[in-house]
């Protein structure tokens, strides 16, 4: 393998010559201050050299030669003038940086410097109270804005379906009772008059026969000792809601041991230990309850007519 070389011809490359002459031949101020800076920075290298000779006239020019040597070995000719302004900035601190004293301003330029740090903790702070203000407002203040409306709007539809005085005078009760809470600022109360109509708006738009629960594995009645008296017991028949289609339909319930209201397909109503006895004998006979009708619900009323003796009073559980 042959190599090829350029032949010598004792010129250096134009680049390193041009740097040299702008280094050696310029007389531009700024080329003086960086070869000052750079004198600096050589002596910064050689700190123990420049602690030792800068507070002695004589070593100072020592030092001096000795720094004239060091570029002349790297080929670069710094005047003594520049050379010597380097020392003096040297003793001077003239190109040391010096950390600016503690104040608000500086407190305040190293907070923002490092806002990508807290920005992030700050970022997320915001995010999550921000959120927090939006489940806020939509979970309690703009329902509880809307109360006044959905009340009047309730009352309004359930009012248009009722179809008897009873049906009329319960609306009218429970949205009094509404417009009263809202005048005292009982959110709460208005809340549960607006169920009430609710409910009762439900029921309203309602038609169904109640028939007698009759199929194999269920029960048709159950009894309860209550917790007041346990000598006494009370008695339930269970029923269902089947509309003019016969689907069974879901309906709402208010419970009478717990008196919350439930919308179940299948509950309890109170009778008479006779009537319970009754049901009962018609289903042992053969099984089958034939007068399993216990009551029709027409639409635009909120109680049944019931066709059996009850109190009218219901349970959802047992």
């Amino acid at each position: 393998m042959s190599t090829e070389t350029l032949p010598d011809t004792g010129a250096r490359p134009a680049a390193e010559t041009a740097q040299r002459a702008m280094i050696a031949g310029s007389t531009h101020p700024l080329d003086e201050v960086m070869l000052a800076m750079d004198v600096v920075d050589t002596l910064r290298r050689r700190e123990r050299l420049a602690e030792t000779e800068l507070d002695d006239l004589g070593r100072e020019e020592d030092l001096k030669e000795r720094l004239r040597k060091i570029y002349a070995a790297q080929g670069i000719d710094v005047p003594d003038h520049v050379i010597a302004q380097g020392v003096a900035a040297l003793k001077e601190g003239r190109f040391t940086y010096s950390p600016p004293p503690r104040s608000l301003a500086t407190r305040l330029a190293r907070i923002y410097v490092k806002r990508g740090d807290w920005g992030k903790w700050v970022g997320g702070i915001l995010g999550v109270m921000i959120l927090a203000a939006v489940i806020q407002y939509v979970s309690f203040v703009a329902p509880n804005a809307a109360l006044p409306d959905d009340l009047a709007r309730v009352h309004t539809e359930a009012i248009a379906l009722a179809g008897d005085d009873q049906a009329r005078e319960t609306l009218e009760r429970y949205f009094g009772a509404g417009l009263s809470a809202l005048r005292n600022d009982d959110t709460e109360g208005a809340r549960l008059a607006l169920r009430e109509l609710e409910t009762a708006l439900t029921t309203l738009g309602q038609e169904y026969s109640l028939r007698i629960i009759n199929r194999p594995g269920e029960q048709t009645g159950v009894w309860r000792v209550p917790d007041l008296n346990t000598n006494a017991r009370n008695y339930y028949i269970l029923v269902e809601a089947v509309d003019p289609t016969g689907r069974v339909l879901r309906v709402p319930i208010r419970n009478e041991e717990t008196g919350e209201t439930e919308t179940v397909a299948v509950w309890g109503l109170r009778v008479d230990e006779e009537t319970f006895n009754s049901v009962a004998r018609d289903k042992q006979d053969d099984g089958i309850i034939e007068r399993d009708r216990f009551g029709y619900k027409a639409r635009g009323v909120l109680v049944p007519r019931y066709d059996m003796r009850t109190t009218g009073g219901a349970i959802t559980r047992w």
